[in-house]
């Protein structure tokens, strides 16, 4: 199978192609190709690098199998681009869109193997956070939950996306209701280091990248199997408002 995918969500965009393996490696994914979109020129080079990357494969439009889509949470305007050309292409081609929150991209590669050897005996789950920058002093937070018994693939339960402010994040970690937060924005680990006391410090991790192609596109191809697809007139942006009520503000009992 043959995906196109697509993130207009940050301040710099991506578009690619990736194919899926064959029967006997039927989880395998191949990035055929992966091309950057510079900040605020999406609209302009969005839709001419398509045909210009199917030309170089020859690869015609038709044998696309589904559009994967980050549907946010980021830029309005960005967003607003990305989903609009998804949803021109999607509805001339009569093919599927798999929606992905990038929070959901970023979740699986933010596990913390020290902190789940550090927890107390006996605890089988653990609850993390993903965070991205907001901008004005707020965070996009995903909260996740894995299992210590279970095999290193399975992927995170999510738990919920929220807007929280810097001291909000802080207050997740603090209270023991996440057992470690990751991000790949620099500002989010300078505010939360300036506001963590020193015994959970080391609970903030920075050592990811923003996913690109290939996170997306392995999170994108399991919601295709599960059947996790959407028309185009059914494809909206995700641009996550801060909840009523906040998920898990008590630590979670072991």
């Amino acid at each position: 199978m043959l995906f196109l995918v697509t993130d207009t969500s940050g301040k710099d965009g991506i578009v690619g192609l990736v194919r899926a393996g064959d029967a006997a490696s039927v989880d395998r994914l191949d990035v055929v190709q992966e091309v950057p979109l510079a900040g605020g020129t999406f609209s302009a080079q969005l839709i001419p690098q398509i045909p210009v990357m199917l030309h170089k494969h020859k690869v015609p439009k038709a044998d696309i199998d589904a559009f994967i889509v980050v549907s946010g949470p980021g830029s309005f305007t960005g967003l607003r681009v990305g989903l609009a050309a998804i949803k021109g292409l999607a509805e001339i081609l009569q093919k599927p869109i798999v929606p992905v929150s990038l929070l959901e991209a970023l979740a699986p590669y933010s596990r913390m193997i020290s902190a789940v050897h550090d927890a107390s005996p006996g605890v089988t789950a653990f609850r993390y956070a993903v965070a991205l920058d907001a901008g004005r002093g707020e965070v996009y937070v995903g909260q996740y939950e894995i299992s210590s018994t279970k095999a290193e693939k399975t992927p995170p339960q999510p738990l919920g996306e929220s807007l929280f402010t810097f001291d909000d994040l802080a207050a997740l970690l603090e209270s023991g209701a996440a057992h470690w937060i990751s991000t790949p924005d620099p500002v989010i680990f300078d505010a939360l280091a300036s506001r963590m006391s020193d015994s959970r410090r080391r609970f903030v991790r920075r050592n990811l990248r923003r996913p690109g192609i290939a996170e997306i596109a392995t999170v994108g191809w399991g919601k295709l199997k599960a059947g996790e697809t959407v028309s185009p007139d059914q494809l909206e942006a995700n641009y996550i408002r801060r909840s009523h009520a906040q998920l898990f503000c008590k630590p979670a009992s072991s």
